[in-house]
C-alpha cells in the first residue's frame, strides 16, 4: 500500500500537464484574438466623403464599403471617391464579414478613429481638418484592398469662387466710407468658414488687409476713400473685384441683385436719377452685348436682363442731361453656373429579398426647368428611361446594387442621385 502523502504527491503531479494544456490554450486563444479580420483576397473597397470639400476647422463623414468578389467603377472627378483597380462595370459581390478591420491615412488633416470595424460591409469615420489647408489623399485599406479619394480639398483650396459686395457701392460726391464683403464658396455654392481673405484698394485706406470667413463664408472690411476705387479679394489664386463709386450731379445711381443670380435666371437692376435733375435719357448697358434706353426717368425704376453664360459683369448706367452733358455709374453682377437640380433616389425597401418587386422614387428639389425624362441604371447592366418620378425592379441575385438616375431638363444641365439596396437571399 503507498503513504498517504506519496499518494497526495502523485495527484499533484498527474495535474500538470492539464494545466499546461489550458493554459497553451488560453495562449492560443489570446493570441488570435491580437489578430485582426482582414478583408479577405478578391475584396473591393469603395470610399466617398459626404461633402465634396471641407472648411479649414471643419470636419466630414468618410464611408468606406467592403465587398467580397467585387468589382469598381470608372473613379469619378476630383473631390469625389476613386478605387484602384478601375473598370466600367458595375459594383457587386457581398460584404464582407461583420468585424472586418479597415484602416485610414490622410496626407493632410486626421481621421479619427484610423481604425474601423465593418458593419453590414460598411464603416464610418470623421475627416478632421485641424487648421491646414490644401489638398488631401484619403486611404482606406484592409488586406490587399485599398481605395483612395484623390484631390479632396481643405480650406481656402476648396475655393470656386468669391463673390463681392459693397454698401453702399455708391458713395456720395466727396467720398466716404463703404463696408466691403467677400463671400467665399466650394463648388456647391456652399460658404466656406475659416479662409483668410486678402484685400487691396486701387486709392483710399482699408481698415483690414486681410480678415477670416465667418461662419455664413464672409470676410469684411472697411474702405474709405475720396474718389471711386477697385477693390479686389484674393484667396489662393482665386479673385474678385468691385468698382467703388461716387454719385454724380445728375444723382444717377444704378445698384444691382443683393446676391449672386444664376445663368438663365433674370436678374433686377434699380436705376434712378437726381429729383431736381433734367435728365433726357438714360441707358443701361447689361455688360453682355445688350443696352436698353429708359428715356427720360425721374425718380427710380427696376429693369432686367438674363445672362446665358456664368461670370462677372459690368453694368453701367449713362444718364443724359437736356443740355447733352452725360455722366455714368457703375456696378457689377455676379452670375452663377446655371445649376442642377438635387436628386434623391429612395427605394420602398433597403433590402428587398431575390426576385421581390420594389418601388424606387426619385425626389427633385431645387432650381428646375420642365423635367423631360428619368434615365435609370439599375447596376447590374439593366437601364430604364420613364418619363415620371417612380420605377420598380427586383434582383435575381444577392449582393450590394447601386441605382442611379439622370435627371434630363428641357433646359439647363442635369441632376443626378443614387442609393443602395442589398438584396438578400
Amino acid at each position: 500500500m503507498v503513504p498517504q502523502h506519496r499518494r497526495s504527491g502523485i495527484r499533484r503531479l498527474a495535474s500538470i500537464p492539464a494545466l499546461l494544456t489550458a493554459l497553451a490554450s488560453l495562449s492560443l486563444a489570446a493570441a488570435c484574438d491580437k489578430v485582426p479580420l482582414l478583408a479577405p483576397s478578391g475584396s473591393v473597397i469603395t470610399i466617398f466623403p459626404t461633402a465634396p470639400s471641407v472648411g479649414l476647422n471643419g470636419t466630414v463623414e468618410i464611408v468606406a464599403t467592403v465587398i467580397e468578389q467585387g468589382v469598381t467603377s470608372t473613379p469619378p472627378a476630383n473631390g469625389t471617391a476613386t478605387a484602384t483597380p478601375s473598370t466600367d462595370q458595375a459594383g457587386s459581390g457581398t460584404p464582407v464579414q461583420n468585424g472586418t478591420l479597415v484602416s485610414f491615412t490622410s496626407t493632410i488633416g486626421r481621421i479619427e478613429p484610423s481604425e474601423a470595424r465593418t458593419q453590414n460591409g460598411q464603416v464610418r469615420v470623421k475627416f478632421i481638418a485641424s487648421g491646414q489647408s490644401g489638398t488631401a489623399t484619403i486611404t482606406a485599406f484592409s488586406g490587399g484592398a485599398s481605395a483612395k479619394i484623390e484631390n479632396f480639398f481643405v480650406g481656402a483650396a476648396a475655393a470656386e469662387r468669391i463673390t463681392l459686395s459693397a454698401s453702399p457701392q455708391n458713395l456720395g460726391p466727396s467720398g466716404g466710407q463703404s463696408q466691403i464683403s467677400a463671400r467665399v464658396e466650394d463648388t456647391a455654392g456652399a460658404g466656406l468658414i475659416g479662409v483668410p481673405v486678402s484685400f487691396s484698394a486701387s486709392t483710399g485706406q482699408l481698415s483690414a488687409s486681410t480678415t477670416v470667413t465667418d461662419e455664413t463664408g464672409t470676410a469684411r472690411t472697411t474702405l474709405t476713400t475720396s474718389r471711386e476705387a477697385t477693390v479686389t479679394a484674393n484667396v489662393a489664386g482665386k479673385t474678385a473685384e468691385l468698382t467703388i463709386g461716387l454719385n454724380p450731379r445728375t444723382g444717377v445711381t444704378l445698384s444691382g441683385p443683393a446676391t449672386p443670380v444664376s445663368a438663365g435666371l433674370p436678374a433686377t437692376f434699380t436705376v434712378g436719377v437726381g429729383s431736381t435733375a433734367n435728365v433726357r435719357d438714360v441707358t443701361v448697358d447689361f455688360g453682355n452685348g445688350r443696352r436698353q434706353s429708359l428715356g427720360a426717368i425721374s425718380g427710380s425704376t427696376t429693369v432686367q436682363n438674363t445672362y446665358a453664360t456664368a461670370g462677372t459683369y459690368s453694368v453701367a448706367a449713362i444718364a443724359t442731361e437736356a443740355s447733352g452733358f452725360t455722366e455714368q455709374v457703375a456696378t457689377s453682377v455676379t452670375i452663377l453656373p446655371a445649376q442642377p437640380p438635387g436628386v434623391i433616389v429612395t427605394p420602398s425597401t433597403t433590402t428587398p429579398t431575390r426576385n421581390q418587386v420594389f418601388t424606387v422614387t426619385a425626389n427633385v428639389s431645387g432650381a428646375t426647368s420642365t423635367i423631360q425624362e428619368y434615365v435609370w441604371d439599375f447596376g447590374d447592366g439593366r437601364t430604364r428611361t420613364t418619363t415620371g418620378p417612380q420605377t420598380t425592379i427586383s434582383y435575381p441575385d444577392v449582393g450590394t446594387k447601386t441605382i442611379q438616375v439622370t435627371v434630363v431638363q428641357a433646359t439647363g444641365p442635369s441632376g443626378q442621385g443614387a442609393a443602395t439596396v442589398d438584396v438578400r437571399q
